[in-house]
């Protein structure tokens, strides 16, 4: 079976998570500078099947579109062209970052640790894609 990815694109940084081959499981693929993320993509699909992808969507506690919004819908439109066989889903991503952070905290991390912000982004896409995976098991 082909697997899921959740992509927490950011202004510099990219959180990469996927499923297992069963889509059960997600993990924490990797974070990547935001401008690698079309390149180290289409690297990964040659080697692994991908039926979908999930793409986090900011949004302000209003429902409003985030700040950034703009450059993910750009990321979006680069993504779409480059794979137009692959289905994108725009999840919303309020809180993961939050969520993020406090997983690294009920995991022990230490306080340095915790500090490194790419960590931060893989562990949000993570939480985005388990989610994702949590929502469709119901």
């Amino acid at each position: 079976m082909p697997r899921i990815i959740a992509i927490d694109y950011g202004i510099k940084r990219t959180g990469i998570a996927v499923t297992d081959e069963l889509q059960i499981i997600a993990s924490g693929l990797t974070t990547i500078p935001s401008d690698t993320a079309i390149a180290f993509l289409k690297d990964y699909f040659t080697k692994e099947s991908v039926t979908k992808v999930l793409i986090g969507e900011p949004k302000q506690m209003n429902g409003q579109p985030s700040e950034s919004a703009p450059i993910i819908e750009k990321f979006v439109a680069d993504f779409t062209l480059a794979f137009p066989g692959i289905k994108v889903e725009r999840v919303d991503e309020r809180f993961t970052s939050k969520m993020a952070f406090q997983t690294m905290i009920d995991s022990g991390l230490s306080k340095k640790q915790r500090q490194n912000k790419a960590l931060v982004d893989e562990i949000a896409a993570t939480i985005l894609l388990q989610d994702y995976l949590s929502r469709k098991m119901i």
